[in-house]
Order: C-alpha cells, then sequence, then structure tokens
C-alpha cells in the first residue's frame, strides 16, 4: 500500500512538474504566443521591404529603358542641364511670401 502511495505521489509531482514546463517553462505556450508576435512582425517588416523593392526595381528598370528618365534625374539632382540651354536661377529674399495667383477667370460684377 506504501509502494502505491509513493507512485501515485510521484506521479502527481511528474504531472505538476509537466504542466509548469506546458504553461511557463521554454517552450511553452507563452513561448509560442511571444514567437507568434514575433512571426507577424517580421513579416508586416518584410512586406514593407518587399515594397521598398519593387519600386527599386521598377525605378532601375525605368533608368535602364529610357533616356527620358536619365535626363530627368540628371537635371533635377545634379542641376545638369543641354548645351544650348540657358540656366535661370530665381532666389526670392527671405521673409516674403509670393504673392497670391489671381484666378484666370473673370470676376462677376
Amino acid at each position: 500500500m506504501r509502494g502505491l502511495r509513493l507512485l501515485l505521489l510521484a506521479l502527481a509531482g511528474l504531472l505538476v512538474f509537466l504542466q509548469y514546463r506546458l504553461w511557463v517553462g521554454e517552450g511553452g505556450s507563452r513561448s509560442v504566443a511571444r514567437l507568434q508576435q514575433q512571426v507577424q512582425q517580421q513579416a508586416h517588416e518584410n512586406k514593407g521591404m518587399q515594397q521598398r523593392n519593387d519600386a527599386l526595381a521598377a525605378e532601375v528598370e525605368d533608368l535602364k529603358s529610357g533616356e527620358a528618365a536619365v535626363e530627368e534625374r540628371a537635371r533635377s539632382e545634379l542641376g545638369m542641364i543641354k548645351p544650348g540651354e540657358t540656366f535661370y536661377r530665381v532666389v526670392e529674399p527671405e521673409g516674403t511670401a509670393p504673392a497670391p495667383e489671381e484666378s484666370a477667370e473673370p470676376k462677376a460684377e
């Protein structure tokens, strides 16, 4: 009878230990939930990076295929002009706001 009690106590202790590892320990449900959250966050970051890569790939393809894209980029980013063109730079004094544009439609009187 005493041996049966010891066996039952050992099994109960083993059950408590296994339940603890299942719910709290490494590889338990909390750890799995945390890892699932990290996977979702990484998938979201990957989606953003994939969109960025797609945009860059489209830009590279545009630059490879057309001269107009290269010319536009050279003008806007490098300030280059074609031979025979005249470059005009308009600099407004600081502190003055540009005048509001007037409407092209005639006003009703």
